[in-house]
C-alpha cells in the first residue's frame, strides 16, 4: 500500500467511492442548511451566554464539519480497486470466500474488503481485521487458524471468488 503526506492509500469500490461523494454532497448542503437554521432559531429565544439550545447548535455545527473533513480526506485518499484487476489465484481484496469453521462445521461467506467498507452484518470484513489478515494469501484447501478477541477460530477455506 502506497501514502505520502496526507495519509496512506484508501482503497474503495467504485460503489463505495460513489455513495461517499453522495454523502458529502448531501452534508455540504442539506446538512449545513439544517444547522445554520438551528443556529439561527436558536440566536432567536435571546441572551447567547446561557443558551443552552444556541450552544448545542454550535456543537452539533463543529461535529457535522469535522464529519465533512474526514469525508474530504478519505476521498482524497482514494483509489478505486476493480475485482478484475486483481489475481485469482489467491486471497486478495475483494475476494470472496467460503470458509468451513472446523470447530463447529458451519459455512460461512465473507466479502474482503477495505476498512472504509467493512460492514460485517452485510458479510464484508476488512482485510485489517484478524479474520482478513488471516485469509489474505491463502488459497482454496488451506486451512487456516485465526486468534480473534474471544479465541481461536480454524477454518478450511472451501473456495475463492471474484
Amino acid at each position: 500500500m502506497q501514502g505520502d503526506e496526507i495519509g496512506p492509500t484508501v482503497y474503495l469500490t467504485r460503489e463505495r467511492l460513489s455513495e461517499l461523494e453522495q454523502e458529502l454532497r448531501e452534508l455540504k448542503t442539506n446538512g449545513r442548511k439544517s444547522i445554520a437554521q438551528k443556529i439561527a432559531d436558536a440566536r432567536g429565544h435571546g441572551d447567547l451566554s446561557e443558551n443552552a439550545e444556541y450552544d448545542a447548535a454550535k456543537e452539533e455545527q463543529q461535529h457535522h464539519e469535522a464529519k465533512i473533513a474526514r469525508l474530504e480526506l478519505t476521498l482524497s485518499r482514494a483509489k478505486i480497486i476493480e475485482a478484475r484487476d486483481l489475481p485469482n489465484d489467491k486471497i486478495y481484496i475483494l475476494s470472496r470466500v467460503k470458509l468451513k469453521d472446523l470447530k463447529t462445521g458451519e459455512l460461512c461467506e465473507y466479502l474482503l474488503v477495505s476498512p472504509e467498507e467493512s460492514d460485517f452484518e452485510a458479510n464484508k470484513i476488512s482485510v485489517s481485521s484478524p479474520i482478513g489478515k488471516g485469509l489474505l494469501g491463502k488459497k482454496t484447501g488451506d486451512v487456516v487458524e485465526v486468534k480473534v478477541p474471544v479465541g481461536m477460530f480454524r477454518y478450511e477455506i472451501l473456495s475463492v471468488t471474484r
